[in-house]
């Protein structure tokens, strides 16, 4: 049994790309000012403002009084703003910070990917799966290998699994691989999108009339669920057949719970998020 979900996806992506701010490095210059006190001629303290002026840099600002008793020609030495803080990062073999995973997607997603690629509820980008760190390449001893992540996304557009190695010290991405065929677990965003597909589907009316029995309330969210959830993929001779291109579609089996109540048993149902379908498998 084959049942379509149209849903309109009405959502306005939040921000139209990621990507690395490059830091502008600010130099400010101090200029001299005007002609000591000892000057009483007007004419040189003219000459003096004059080539204090030709000096200046084009658009640099400059307060009031600046340079008062500086003498001719006295520069103060230039001030070199550091760089943007890129917050916590690890050492050696030490898991990935917080704020390491952060960078190493905002660098994994340049505009190539976010263009031709697709999330799990349609909108354009990639799927995040996981961000881990990278295993050093066999050539390089542990201790002097560089920090880098793997950062691995789903493309819904043409089923395709995504690698993106990032080197976290140039900010760069180091390589990049692509597999068909290949499921890594689910994300909590694709089981959140399972179960909203499986909740507006008329299979998922038995989940609903379980659900109510259980708390006295119409389920009409997947908040609220505790959801689990597995890869599944079709077996030979399995039935239907709509779920024979699960594995190289990504397909979900989800074992929801009421929150804070109890399991409901939805073991035969099978959602195929490549093409936003459910059906349901066959009971001995």
């Amino acid at each position: 049994m084959r049942t379509s979900v149209h849903r309109h996806l009405g959502k306005v992506m939040a921000g139209a790309a990621l990507a690395v701010t490059a830091t502008a490095v600010m130099v400010g210059i101090t200029l001299p000012g005007a002609a000591g006190a000892g000057e009483a001629d007007t004419g040189s303290a003219r000459n003096t403002a004059q080539r204090a002026a030709q000096e200046r840099i084009p658009g640099e600002g400059r307060g009031e009084g600046q340079g008062e008793g500086q003498g001719q020609g006295a520069v103060a030495p230039g001030a070199v703003e550091p760089p943007a803080d890129e917050g916590e990062r690890g050492t050696g073999s030490d898991p990935l910070t917080g704020d390491e995973m952060e960078r190493a997607v905002r660098i994994a997603l340049d505009r190539q990917v976010l263009r031709s690629a697709q999330d799990v509820d349609g909108d354009r980008g990639p799927q995040r799966l996981s961000v881990e760190l990278a295993r050093p390449d066999t050539a390089e001893p542990d201790a002097r290998a560089p920090r880098r992540a793997d950062v691995t996304f789903y493309d819904y557009e043409d089923d395709t699994l995504i690698i993106r190695t990032v080197d976290l010290a140039t900010g760069t991405v180091a390589r990049t691989g692509t597999q068909r065929g290949v499921q890594p677990p689910l994300s909590r965003a694709e089981q959140t999108e399972a179960a909203r597909l499986l909740i507006a589907d008329p299979l998922g009316a038995g989940l609903k009339a379980d659900y109510k029995d259980a708390t006295g309330r119409e389920l009409t969210s997947p908040d609220q669920l505790e959801l689990f959830a597995m890869v599944y993929r079709a077996a030979p001779g399995a039935r239907p057949g709509a779920l024979d291109r699960c594995g190289e579609h990504r397909c979900a089996r989800l074992f929801p719970k009421a929150a804070n109540g109890p399991w409901i048993d939805a073991r035969h149902l099978v959602v195929d998020l490549s093409i936003r379908e459910v059906a349901a498998l066959g009971r001995d």
